[in-house]
């Protein structure tokens, strides 16, 4: 860092310039978040000229931001294994560099956990400094309000350098983002307050003027700039700055660093800067796939979701999306033109999306909350309470659920049947084709409780025959292929590589029965059992951690049904947090591809049928 520091302007331009360009070329063949890095060089730079990051600690939110951050803490060299198995992470890791202060995979925990460390360093009589570099996207989770109201309270020495690029992934939706506009474009504040301050110390009676100007201080805002939220709480807001000039921002850190309590530095910035495509373009190079995805074109289960919402919307008023910040990402942003009204984006803030569609719900609509599965997370007693308890017909269009791939650790959707599955009155489906979600979406929309359809990150499968459902009465699970030797009982995205394994089994002698799960809570123990009672053995595919999944509840439901004679083998996701790597990558290290699952059906064959698996 001490290079970094020793820069004069010129040398930081080149070097502003050189980082762009490493992260252009990488991300565009391994995939990654373009345009917020791109967007945040010079304020990465900023820091690094300002703060040692081995002694202090600097929080990212979230961390799509910071390839440059990582670059120059000395991941320049291992920077084209960005999201490659075994390489770096797309987010700040401290497990990958001490240099990382905190995970940062989920937008909104930088400001509590920074407010954590300020107290901690304080208790420990340390006198490192604690940054928190937040996207103003970021300020529209709930959390991040909370975190800010204990920051003014506890009034310690921290440092919060918002990002402001009126952007999360799409535009920043809600009021905060209209009054950060009018802060970005009011530059008159700061300039008339530090001019009035230095002159009225110099009158005659001048703190006594002063002291009235500090009574009429609110009013004072009001009129100059529309709102200023952070001084409100507490907090003292400096800026607006060119989040461009690494020499501006710099003289605000140390204006911020010499106050020692709790300030904002508000920077401006442009996200894709240096990147024509992408400044043209933002949403579209948020986050990239990696090349060989780019070039496919395959439709997805998202667009397949998209398709079917499209009819439903048309033919029924009181169809309404509700989407968290991920317009692009769950399908919904061509919808969103054509039904001018009828999807509502609240911004970073999944815990008011469930609970806002619960009273979309009560009060006559039919809501579709269209969101990742990593993200449901954040809003589990919202379901529990808000739409599981009143038993309020919200569909869940539950994305990205199973193996996301590159995105990593953080963003896995592995957990999601375990906790839905604890729920009173959720139904949760599983679509193996597009015809099947078209399927299931059709009747979720005619359910009369709360119904979850999870879906992962992939192409569409060649369909496999029809769902076995008919609008208006239970899902049931479907067997879709016969066989005496062993049943594979798949869920979703699960069910094509079990037909194609079977098949393969076929060589080898081997009659292996295939049969779709369809819901996976409550389960079908009816047809679950029935099926399983001609079999010596029975095994379970998910993409989901084996705790708590699927596989746990057949074994569970065989045992209560009397099969004990029938062996139960669960093939899924080890109870761990699985790493970024291509998803093809992933599902075979995991033994969920075609030749994991064949391997596993021999073994499980050898065990129970000796004969007949030689």
């Amino acid at each position: 860092m001490d290079d970094v520091r020793a820069l004069d302007a010129d040398a930081i331009k080149q070097l502003c310039a050189k980082l762009r360009s490493r992260i252009i070329d990488t991300v565009e063949y391994t995939g990654g978040h373009l345009s917020s890095s791109l967007g945040a060089v010079e304020v990465a730079v900023a820091l690094h000229r300002v703060f040692d990051s081995s002694l202090d600690r600097i929080l990212w939110d979230v961390g799509h931001q910071a390839y440059a951050h990582k670059l120059l803490t000395g991941r320049d060299e291992a920077f084209d294994t960005l999201r490659q198995y075994g390489g770096l992470s797309g987010f700040p890791d401290p497990a990958e560099s001490g240099h990382d202060a905190y995970v940062a995979g989920h937008a909104g925990n930088a400001l509590s956990a920074a407010v954590g460390l300020a107290l901690a360093r304080d208790r420990n009589g340390r006198g490192h400094e604690v940054v928190a570099v937040v996207g103003d996207g970021s300020l529209t989770a709930g959390m991040s309000y909370e975190a800010l109201n204990h920051a003014g309270h506890a009034g310690t020495s921290l440092i919060i350098v918002l990002n402001d690029n009126g952007m999360s992934i799409s535009p920043t939706a809600g009021s905060l983002a209209r009054r950060l506009h009018m802060l970005r474009t009011g530059r008159t504040y700061s300039g008339l307050k530090r001019g009035a301050e230095g002159t009225l110390t110099k009158m005659p009676l001048g703190r006594q003027v002063q002291w009235l100007v500090d009574r009429a201080k609110v009013g004072a805002k009001s009129l100059v700039v529309p709102v200023m939220l952070f001084e409100e709480l507490g907090i003292t807001y400096l800026g607006p700055v060119d989040g461009h000039d690494v020499l501006s921002i710099e003289d605000l850190l140390c204006r911020a660093r010499s106050l020692r309590k709790p300030v904002v530095v508000h920077v401006v910035t442009r996200k894709g800067k240096g990147y024509s495509p992408a400044e043209q373009d933002p949403v579209r190079y948020h986050g990239l796939s990696p090349y060989e995805q780019r070039v496919s074109s395959n439709q997805s289960f998202s667009g397949a979701f998209s398709e079917a919402l499209r009819g439903h919307l048309a033919s029924d008023q009181r169809v309404v999306v509700v989407t968290a910040a991920m317009l692009d990402g769950t399908g919904l942003a061509k919808i969103a033109h054509d039904f001018p009204g009828r999807v509502i984006d609240v911004g970073i803030s999944e815990q008011h999306a469930v609970t806002l569609a619960g009273g979309l719900a009560a009060g006559g609509l039919r809501p579709v909350v269209a969101i990742y599965s990593t993200f449901l997370q954040r809003a589990f007693d919202q379901m529990m309470h808000d739409v599981c308890l009143p038993h309020l017909p919200v569909v869940f269009a539950i994305d990205r659920a199973g193996i996301v791939g590159e995105d990593g650790k953080t963003h896995q959707g592995i957990f999601d049947l375990g906790y839905l599955g604890l729920m009173p009155n959720m139904m949760v489906l599983a679509p193996r084709d597009g015809a099947s979600l078209s399927t299931m979406l059709n009747y979720a929309l005619h359910h009369a409780g709360p119904v979850a359809i999870r879906y992962p990150r992939a192409p569409l499968p060649e369909p496999s025959g029809l769902c076995g459902m008919v609008p208006g009465e239970r899902p049931t699970a479907e067997v879709l292929r016969r066989g005496s030797d062993l049943l594979l009982i798949a869920v979703g995205s699960m069910v094509a590589p079990a037909l194609e394994a079977a098949e393969g089994l076929t060589g080898l002698g081997l009659d292996v029965a295939v049969m779709d799960a369809c819901v996976t809570h409550p389960i079908d123990v009816d047809a679950i059992c029935a099926e399983a009672s001609h079999h010596r053995a029975v095994m379970t595919l998910e993409e989901h951690v084996l705790s708590g999944g699927f596989g746990s509840n057949v074994a569970a439901a065989l045992q209560d049904a009397g099969l004990q004679r029938v062996r139960v083998q669960r093939l899924g996701v080890p109870d761990r947090f699985v790493p970024h790597g291509s998803r093809e990558t992933l599902l075979a290290k995991l033994g969920l591809d075609v030749i994991g699952i064949r391997r596993t059906c021999l073994a499980l064959l050898q065990q129970t049928h000796p004969q007949s698996a030689r």
